[in-house]
Parts: structure tokens; sequence; C-alpha cells
């Protein structure tokens, strides 16, 4: 994904004896992806990766899926799907699924508590925190993760969440059905990080060390492929010895933090279309961030966004935090989404337009995923749902 890293004990070269102090072996591990043709990393077990002693059905968190149909624009209050149960809910069996498609699926979830050790065998996650803290315990190490940070865990990483604090670990998990990464615009040809791209190699945080713990007959969670709704599928595999036995790894495959303090806004004379705010792409979906920043100079300019028509993709916002200037009136506020589905032309609420101009500069932070593909409601979606919101450009609601 991003560079080199090696981390612990690794052999001089790949692919040979790698010796234990006894004087065993350790066992090698290709973690790669795209069929040994793109990234990868080679890890480095104390016992053999692929024992294990029992394999049972787990059903993964609610994946089925509801048509956004008729087609309109939604307000989804997210903070309404977790009242003082959360100090009871783990990051991941507690998570709602709020949007999805084949190629992405939006979750939201506030926890309290330690999840299990959890794999996602269908693709990538890039989840952000908006509040709270954890450490993310991964079998290439533990990275710690608060207010701000996105988390990019690859595919099949075995990893856990472990919440601190006396808040809510609220986490907005974005699940690609393929792997995520920086934008390729914004890389040259080797993969570096370019003079353009409005964050760097610097801002990113992996494992400073492996994490090695002991354990008999432990428990992992896999959502994977499978006949469920959605094609989701769930199993429980229990391994003899604890998957967490990497004494080093190297490698450019691995999970990573970076948080959205760190993105560095690219501005204009005029009103900047959306790619300009991207920070990472998905298979079929882009997700861009809002932050702080300086607006548009031109002595005539309109700060909030034009009035558009989405012709290839949905648009979803999660707004973070700040305050909004495009959606003032519509009821959005901290914890809200919205989604703006193709087809449905759309832009500032009424009066934003107009209170924009002259404004120099937006306190907002909001993370947006695009996808090409229609999104359609989860359970999570359907339950904070408020039902007013597509008539508030209007002013009135349907008719009787």
């Amino acid at each position: 994904m991003a560079y080199y890293r090696s981390v612990g004990e690794v052999p001089r070269t790949r692919h040979t004896q790698h010796r234990t102090p006894e004087g065993g072996l350790y066992y090698e591990e290709l973690m790669g992806e795209e069929g040994f043709s793109s990234d990868s990393s080679l890890l480095y077990h104390r016992h053999i990766p692929s024992a294990i002693v029992d394999a049972r059905v787990w059903e993964p968190p609610d994946q089925s899926r509801t048509p956004n149909s008729p087609l309109i624009p939604r307000h989804l209050r997210l903070h309404t799907l977790f009242g003082d149960d959360w100090k009871d809910t783990d990051p991941v069996t507690g998570r709602r699924l709020v949007l999805g498609n084949d190629d992405v699926r939006i979750s939201y979830v506030a926890a309290g508590t330690a999840s299990e050790l959890y794999r996602n065998a269908i693709g990538d996650e890039c989840v952000y925190i908006e509040s709270g803290a954890a450490t993310l315990e991964t079998v290439f190490g533990a990275l710690e993760v608060g207010r701000g940070d996105y988390a990019v865990i690859p595919r099949a990483t075995t990893h856990r969440w472990i919440p601190s604090g006396d808040e809510p670990l609220r986490a907005y998990a974005i699940e690609a059905s393929g792997h995520i990464a920086p934008p390729r615009r914004y890389l040259s040809r080797y993969g570096q990080f370019l003079e353009h791209a409005p964050y760097c190699e610097r801002d990113l945080r992996g494992p400073a060390g492996p994490l090695v713990a002991e354990g008999e007959d432990v428990d992992v969670l896999v959502k994977h492929r499978g006949p469920g709704p959605g094609g989701i599928a769930g199993t429980r595999y229990t391994y003899p010895r604890h998957p967490f036995d990497v004494v080093g790894w190297d490698g450019c495959l691995y999970p990573y933090a970076f948080n959205i303090a760190d993105y560095q806004p690219i501005t204009g004379r005029v009103h900047q279309p959306p790619p300009v705010h991207q920070v990472f792409e998905g298979p079929n979906f882009v997700i861009c961030n809002f932050v702080p920043r300086k607006v548009d100079y031109h002595p005539l300019s309109i700060p909030v966004p034009y009035y558009h028509s989405n012709v290839d993709s949905d648009e979803v916002m999660f707004y973070c935090g700040g305050d909004y200037e495009a959606r003032k009136g519509s009821g959005i506020g901290q914890g809200s989404v919205s989604l703006h589905p193709g087809g449905h032309s759309h832009g500032p609420q009424p009066g934003a337009y107009e209170r924009s101009v002259g404004v120099e500069a937006f306190d907002e932070l909001a993370v947006m995923v695009d996808t090409f593909r229609p999104l359609d409601l989860g359970e999570g979606g359907l339950t904070a749902e408020d039902p007013g919101y597509a008539w508030t450009w209007s002013g009135r609601g349907p008719r009787p």
C-alpha cells in the first residue's frame, strides 16, 4: 500500500530458514493481493498459521438491504441508533449497516467493550473514528487510534478492537469488496506520494513492533462471501494457538492509521469540485473528506457548492464536526448522514447560497463516499431515517 516497512525479526533473505532461539523454524506466511501480482508482506509465525481445530457458522450483523425506492434524498441520524447500551456493544458485532451495494458497505457503531478477534475476508476496511479511542490489535502489531483517525485494515487481517476511556468509541466503517488505497493520481509510478498530494508517507502510522500473545483454542470471526443477505456469510474458526504469534514481518501490505487533521486541503479562486477532497479510493467508490479551510477568493465567488446532478454516482456525506454551511436549516448535525442519489439534482439548502457570499473560511468536518452503483438502505439506515429531509428544499411535503 504505502511504503516498505520491516518490523521485528526477519531473515536476511526471503523464503529461507528463520530459526527460533531453540533451533526450530518459524513459519513464513505470504499475505498478498491480486494473486501474487500486487502489494504483499511476509509474516513469520511461531506456529502453523493454517491450523484450525473447529469451524462453525457465525451470523454477521444484519446485512439485508432495501432499495432506495422511491428515489429520494435521505437524512439518517446515526446517533439515534445506540443508547446507553453502547457500554455492552463491541465494535464488530455491534455494527449496524447503514447503506450498501455489492461494492461497498457503510456501517456505524457506538461501542464500549472489546471485540472478538475478527477477519474480513471480503475486502479492506477503512474505519473512521468519530469520537472515543481504542487500541487496534492486529497480527502485524498494535495501533492506537482516536478521534479523527482513519484506520485502513487490509483484507483478511486478523484483528480486534479494544475501546478505551469513558466515552463510546463511535466508528464509521467503510467496507470494500476489494482494496482501499490512496488515489493513483497522488502516487508516482513507483508508489511514492507526489508533491501535489494532500498528505504523504510521514502522515501514516503503522505498527511499531510485533504483538505476540499466548493462548489456546482461540476463536476468530471471519466474514466472507456466501449465501447470506448481500452475498455475505460468516464462520467462527477455532485455532489451537493464538493467531497473534508473529515475531516479525516486512513488506508493503499492513494496517495503518491517518488522522484527518493531517490532510492539507486544496482550495482555489472559485469553488473546487469534490475530487480535490479525495483521500482514498476503492473498487467503484471513492472516499473524500471536507476539513476546515479557507474558501474561494474570487471577488464574486459563491463558496458553497453549486447545485449539481449526480449523473453517475450516489453521494454519501457523514457530518462529524464543525458547522456544515450548505446544510443549515435541514436538520443535519453531528452524526448525520445524507444520501443524495444519482438521478436527483441536489445542492445547498435554501438561503445557504446567499449566506455564503463573502465568507472566507468554513469550519466543517465531513467524510464523503461517492459510489458508482446505486446504494441500498441497511437496517440501521432505515431505523435512523428523518422522513422529512427530502422536502426541505421546497418547504412542503408530498401531496396528500
